[in-house]
């Protein structure tokens, strides 16, 4: 049941689901980050509802989830992958929050969805954080970006966060959002299906989301439904950082300005927001950056 993404769909009803449960994932970043409960809980939640979102993409890249603000929380961000990988971060100050709300965390806020395919133009959709929590940020989002009916549930503790979809598929098996898969969506013949799953799906609980197994869920919800389940995908923690890229980074800033920096500090440590990994440069290392051919010598010195 751990790290693991669970679709599903409603045999004659134009209506999909997904189910996601993370631990060791979800472990991975409170293992490198300590975090507020109140900002804790809402990356959680993050967590879960992009593994859901990543699920529907139909190329290969990423789909970055931010929440930008005015108030004690600065940004949150997740980004996952086609290749079911997860990384996250927060920004925030140290403090208790008085008001643990969406306005009392994020202040005036937005949320921005990025679509990043390898191959193909990004996309971006912008809204304003709305709604009591990010569940119903995100559903408004859906609605008022892709034009979708969908209901979210979403759920974090210290140990783990899961997450429940649901969807309203076009009646066709033709779509033109770039985000929504659509294979397999049967046309509707119950006009009141779309309703009923949500009645149903609005039952679950907190505790019922972070204990149960996706079939147990399943089950509970939608014994009396007609469902087939596709096969589980597996979800991991991976970051994408490497030293490459932040040799990349060095060598924008130009010789002249790495070489400042060496001569006041001695050496120069980036560390990755992410995973927290970091990463050194000394004054060998920094001069082997704006060498034409690099002598192939011992390893630069890292931490």
């Amino acid at each position: 049941m751990k790290d693991t993404l669970q679709r599903f769909l409603f045999e004659n009803l134009a209506v999909r689901g997904e189910i996601v449960h993370l631990d060791a994932t979800w472990q991975a970043i409170l293992e490198r980050h300590s975090y507020p409960e109140p900002v804790q809980r809402v990356l959680g939640e993050l967590m879960a509802a992009v593994s859901l979102l990543m699920a529907t993409l139909k190329f290969k890249g990423q789909l970055i989830a931010q929440i930008q603000g005015d108030g004690p929380v600065k940004l949150l961000v997740v980004e996952g992958s086609s290749d079911k990988t997860l990384r996250a971060m927060a920004s925030c100050k140290d403090e208790q929050f008085d008001d643990e709300s969406m306005q009392g965390l994020f202040g005036d806020a937005r949320l921005v969805i990025t679509l990043e395919p390898e191959q193909g133009e990004r996309y971006q959709g912008i809204v304003a954080l709305s709604g009591e929590n990010l569940a119903a940020a995100l559903t408004d989002y859906l609605l008022r970006s892709e034009q979708l009916d969908t209901d979210l549930w979403l759920v974090a503790d210290e140990k783990q966060c899961a997450g429940l979809l649901i969807q309203k598929l076009p009646e066709t098996e033709k779509t033109k959002s770039n985000i929504i898969d659509l294979e397999s969506a049967g046309e509707s013949r119950d006009l009141d299906g779309w309703n009923r799953i949500q009645q149903l799906s609005s039952t679950i609980k907190d505790e019922e989301l972070l204990g149960l197994s996706a079939d147990e869920i399943i089950h509970r919800l939608y014994h009396e439904e007609d469902v087939r389940l596709f096969e589980s995908e597996l979800i991991s923690f991976r970051c994408s950082c490497s030293r490459e890229r932040v040799e990349s980074m060095l060598r924008s800033l130009g010789a002249d300005e790495v070489q400042n920096i060496i001569e006041e500090h001695s050496s120069i440590d980036v560390a990755c927001e992410f995973c927290n990994h970091n990463y050194r440069f000394d004054a060998v290392d920094t001069e082997q950056l704006f060498t034409s051919n690099p002598p192939h010598s011992a390893p630069p010195t890292e931490q």
